[in-house]
């Protein structure tokens, strides 16, 4: 099993969720975070004011797949958050040493 965190944009949570659930992979956490990489944040004005945002907000995106359809998923997911722009996030896979589904007891792959 795989587990695949994904830092994107806030504005295409929904197409990536979308694109994800078309293609089968369910069970999907997400969570606003901020960071920044190698843009170093970003200037905005506000009442006239230029002021400097170092940390960009962005959504943390994690979900658990078979080690067989990584591939898929990474692909779905890079598509759909793509535009192309600095700033478009990244994606870390990592192996799963286990899961248990809490309700039941199931383990491993039986448990995603």
């Amino acid at each position: 099993m795989k587990k695949i965190e994904a830092i994107i944009r806030h504005h295409k949570i929904d197409d990536v969720k979308a694109a994800l659930v078309a293609k089968g992979f369910h069970g999907l956490t997400i969570t606003e975070v901020r960071g920044f990489g190698r843009q170093k944040g970003h200037s905005e004005t506000y009442r006239g004011a230029e002021y400097k945002v170092d940390f960009v907000p962005k959504i943390k995106l994690e979900l658990v797949v078979s080690t067989s359809d990584c591939d898929a998923a990474l692909e779905t997911l890079t598509a759909a958050a793509r535009t192309g722009q600095i700033g478009d996030g990244k994606v870390f896979v990592s192996d799963l040493q286990g899961v248990v589904r809490i309700r039941t007891g199931e383990t491993g792959e039986d448990a995603v």
